[in-house]
């Protein structure tokens, strides 16, 4: 994927998380921790629910490293702004 890409992806994902969000009342990083550490729905039907919030949230961490890792390969070539920022046409 490239920078773009990545980006554009990231941002459905967020878009996913908040609807989850919005839902549970919680933000995605507290949901995790607690779903990390093996806690369970209080409700048989947030179980599907959960699971693919953990799923969306972890293609979230990963395409942020993705992009970071784009980033430092990009400013390595050229450490200014310049290149980077794209205007939308």
């Amino acid at each position: 994927m490239n920078l773009q890409e990545i980006l554009l992806d990231i941002h459905a994902l967020e878009e996913e998380l908040l609807d989850f969000e919005r839902k549970y009342g919680i933000r995605s990083e507290t949901f995790y921790a607690a779903y990390m550490n093996g806690e369970e729905p209080e409700d048989e039907s947030w179980v599907l629910d959960f699971g693919e919030w953990a799923s969306i949230y972890r293609t979230w961490l990963a395409r942020q490293a993705e992009y970071r890792n784009e980033i430092q390969h990009i400013q390595k070539q050229s450490p200014s702004l310049i290149g980077l920022v794209r205007v939308a046409a």
